[in-house]
């Protein structure tokens, strides 16, 4: 499988055990299926970047695929709990955020590769407001899918890295790849603040409140 990674710098070696523990799964090698997502995700408002490729075989190496059917998104929240820092701003999130660590933890040692959504920018917010029950647990999953990031692709063992082949970089201007990620996040606020976050309350959707109340658990049907 060819991957991509975006920064600023060409990386042709990545080295297992560095980068923030604060990232959406701790610390990692974060990449894409997608060059030009890798390209969007390398620049900012000053800078160019590279989209870096490489090759990576994925037989045996143990990979958690956080959008497979046996997860929900309340699995891929509690990750993001355990290494992000969300600003709880009343009671209800704070006992969400205890609560979902305490029903919907998933163990990650011992994987290789980590699959799942990116929490960039406004869809960090999204997941903000499902814990301080603004939205549903179903307009959240929704959400999550408005800006078509698609799936980041994390190296998280030494095994996964020694995998890696480096095959060349290409460069991403920031006139045009900082732009269109812009524009990709004010899509997804404008889709979200005027779609689903509108919209008035339903019996047959789950808050937080809901699923804390009815102590709804992990696999529940109910979440599917």
């Amino acid at each position: 499988m060819r991957l991509f990674h975006g920064s600023k710098e060409i990386i042709e070696k990545p080295l297992f055990g560095y980068g923030s523990p604060f990232n959406d799964y701790g610390k990692g090698f974060y990449c894409t299926k997608e060059i030009e997502m890798a390209k969007e995700w390398s620049c900012t408002s000053d800078h160019d970047g590279y989209a870096n490729s490489y090759e990576i075989d994925f037989s045996d190496l143990k990979i958690l695929n956080l959008n497979d059917t046996e997860y929900t998104i309340l699995h891929w929240l509690t990750i993001l709990l355990k290494n992000r820092s969300f600003r709880l701003s009343n009671p209800i999130a704070r006992d969400a955020k205890d609560y979902l660590l305490a029903n919907f933890s998933i163990r990650t040692e011992g994987y290789d590769v980590i699959t799942g959504y990116r929490a960039d920018d406004s869809y960090f917010s999204f997941a903000s407001d499902f814990l301080n029950n603004t939205i549903s647990v179903n307009k959240l999953a929704k959400a999550m899918k408005l800006g078509e990031l698609g799936e980041q692709v994390v190296l998280v063992s030494q095994k996964a890295f020694d995998r890696l082949t480096f095959t060349g970089a290409e460069k991403a201007e920031r006139e045009k790849y900082f732009v269109l990620r812009s524009r990709r996040d004010k899509r997804a606020r404008e889709a979200y603040l005027f779609g689903d976050r509108k919209r008035s309350y339903t019996s047959d959707e789950l808050y937080i409140i809901d699923i804390m109340r009815k102590e709804i658990k992990s696999h529940d049907p109910r979440l599917q």
